[in-house]
């Protein structure tokens, strides 16, 4: 009598969720080397008191091509991050396959929409300068 094993079934399943967990860990890894970068530049190295910079000073620093291409970035990261760790969370109260794809084609949606308002914030910022 032959016995049939579950070998094959979900792997590719499986492997999407292994590609999700490594997103989210990248992105968590990057996540840390990008806020440390924010956080020392725009508190640490601020001429002037309480480390804050005034409104006249973000514009000249959002201006600069580098530090435009670090805030677009830590955006970006920040954005993916949030949205697989939020789906990861709506994954373990769905259960159903359709509620799944509803829920990531929503946090797809979700994230587009935040990096298209970030961009906009971040550009209008450095056109200001």
């Amino acid at each position: 009598m032959a016995v049939r094993t579950d070998e094959g079934i979900g792997t590719e399943r499986r492997g999407r969720q292994t590609l999700v967990w490594r997103a989210t860990a990248s992105t968590g890894v990057a996540l840390v080397v990008l806020i440390t970068v924010h956080m020392v530049a725009h508190h640490f190295v601020v001429q002037g008191t309480g480390g804050l910079r005034s409104y006249r000073q973000v514009l000249q620093y959002v201006a600069n091509p580098v530090i435009f291409t670090i805030e677009l970035l830590f955006l970006v990261v920040v954005t993916v991050h949030a949205m697989l760790g939020l789906r990861s969370v709506l994954f373990d109260l769905a259960t159903g396959e359709r509620a799944r794809a509803w829920i990531s084609r929503a946090l797809v949606v979700l994230g587009v929409v935040t990096v298209a308002y970030g961009v906009t914030l971040i550009v209008t910022l450095a056109s200001r300068a």
